[in-house]
């Protein structure tokens, strides 16, 4: 999978996740908990939609890399390799 279908992944899960949020308007280093006013369990559910569908095993340990945009992006693209 290529870099640009990580992130439409990454934008289509944070989109299922906040459907009120405009996901293009989203600062890519702010923090998406902030940006998107999502909880916790929102963001767990987001982790699970983007391991379901990418296929990635994402450690709890690793859960704060994908707290941004750009975070998230770069954390999959280098677990995808």
């Amino acid at each position: 999978m290529s870099n640009p279908d990580i992130e439409a992944v990454v934008k289509e899960e944070l989109g299922n996740i906040a459907p009120e949020a405009d996901i293009g308007t989203v600062d890519p280093s702010a923090d998406l908990r902030e940006a998107l006013d999502i909880d916790s369990m929102d963001f767990l559910n987001f982790v699970t939609a983007v391991h379901l569908r990418l296929g990635i095993n994402i450690p709890e340990k690793d859960y704060p890399k994908l707290i941004t945009l750009d975070g998230a992006i770069k954390y999959l693209k280098v677990k995808r390799r």
